[in-house]
C-alpha cells in the first residue's frame, strides 16, 4: 500500500494512494485512526483493516481534490545516516566512517509534498540531500540484521535539508540539519510488501528540472538493515521513527562552484516505487517569529 496523510474538506487523515484515488481508510470506521503515528503503533491489525478498505471499493476520492501531507507530520524520532555512499564521501573529502555516522534532525523540521523550504535569514548556504527513508514499525531493540526487515512499516523519500555553514561549526552537525521546513517527506509511506528489495532503488535528485544527483541505494555503504541493528543496539526504535539512510553525490556542497539554493528553486527526488517529492524555496516569511 502507498499509505498517505491528506487534507480534504479541512479535515486531515489517513488513506492510499491507489492510482489517481486516495482511499479514505480512517473514514470507514472500526476506530481506524486518522493519524499515521496512532495507525502505526497499532501495528498489523491496522494495516489489514487499511487494506480491507482498499478493496471494499469505498471511501474513494480523487487525488487531485486532496492536499498531501508530510505522511509523518510530527515522528517520535528522525534519526539520519552522514557519509553512507562513496562517492559523496569522496566529493567531501572526509574520511571513510568504521561505523555509521548518526545525527538527528527535530520533529519540527518536517514538511510535506509541494510545500515550502524555507531559505533561513542567518544563511545563504543551503543545500538537498535526497534519501531513502526507512519508517520503523514495530517497537524493537537489539533487532539483528537479518531480523531488521520484521520492524519496518515500509519507506518513504526524505529530503536532508542541511544549511552547510551551521552544519559545519557543530560538532554534532544537529544545528545544520533541523531547522523548520528542512525535512520535507513523503508523499508516502510504501508498505514493505510492496518494495520487495529496497536495496536495489534508483535514486534522482532534480533543482529546476536539472539532474543533480543519480545513484542506486544498492550503493549504501551501510543498508536499511544494518542500520536499524546498529541503531537498536542502544536504544528502542519505536513505531514512526523514521530513518534516513544517506545521501549520494551530487550535492551542492561538492560543487565547485557551489550555487546555494534560493527562493524560485524547485527540488525534486524521485526513487523507484516510491514515487516523488517536489518543494520549492522561499525565504523564511517574517511571520515565523514567535516569543
Amino acid at each position: 500500500m502507498k499509505l498517505v496523510t491528506f487534507t480534504h474538506g479541512g479535515k486531515t487523515r489517513i488513506g492510499a494512494v491507489i492510482a489517481e484515488d486516495v482511499v479514505d481508510v480512517s473514514g470507514q470506521g472500526r476506530n481506524v485512526p486518522s493519524d499515521m503515528l496512532a495507525f502505526l503503533e497499532q501495528g498489523a491489525p491496522a494495516m489489514e483493516q487499511a487494506r480491507e478498505a482498499c478493496a471494499s471499493g469505498r471511501g474513494r476520492l480523487a487525488l487531485a481534490d486532496v492536499q498531501l501531507e508530510a505522511p509523518l507530520r510530527r515522528p517520535p524520532k528522525i534519526l539520519a545516516v552522514g557519509l553512507n555512499y562513496r562517492d559523496h564521501i569522496e566529493e567531501t573529502g572526509r574520511p571513510m566512517p568504521e561505523v555509521p555516522m548518526i545525527f538527528n534532525k527535530q520533529s519540527t523540521a518536517v514538511t510535506g509534498p509541494g510545500a515550502a523550504i524555507w531559505r533561513p535569514k542567518d544563511s545563504v548556504e543551503l543545500d538537498y540531500e535526497g534519501e531513502l527513508g526507512v519508517v520503523i514499525g514495530k517497537r524493537c531493540r537489539r533487532v539483528p540484521k537479518d531480523k531488521a526487515a520484521t520492524v519496518i512499516a515500509g519507506y518513504t523519500i526524505v529530503n536532508d535539508v542541511s544549511v552547510r555553514d551551521w552544519q559545519a561549526r557543530s560538532a554534532t552537525t544537529t544545528m545544520g540539519k533541523s531547522w523548520d521546513t528542512h525535512c520535507p517527506m513523503g508523499p508516502y509511506i510504501v508498505t514493505t510488501d510492496e518494495v520487495p528489495d529496497p536495496h536495489r532503488l534508483d535514486l534522482k535528485t532534480w533543482v529546476n528540472g536539472e539532474l543533480r544527483q543519480n545513484s542506486n541505494t544498492k550503493h549504501l555503504i551501510f543498508n536499511c538493515f544494518d542500520i536499524v541493528e546498529h541503531l537498536s543496539t542502544a536504544f528502542t526504535l519505536e513505531p514512526g521513527d523514521v530513518i534516513a539512510t544517506g545521501t549520494p553525490s551530487g550535492v551542492i556542497l561538492g560543487m565547485d562552484p557551489k550555487i546555494w539554493l534560493k527562493p524560485g528553486d524547485v527540488v525534486r527526488i524521485a526513487i523507484d516505487q516510491l514515487g516523488g517529492l517536489e518543494n520549492p524555496v522561499v525565504d523564511e516569511p517574517a511571520s515565523t517569529v514567535q516569543y
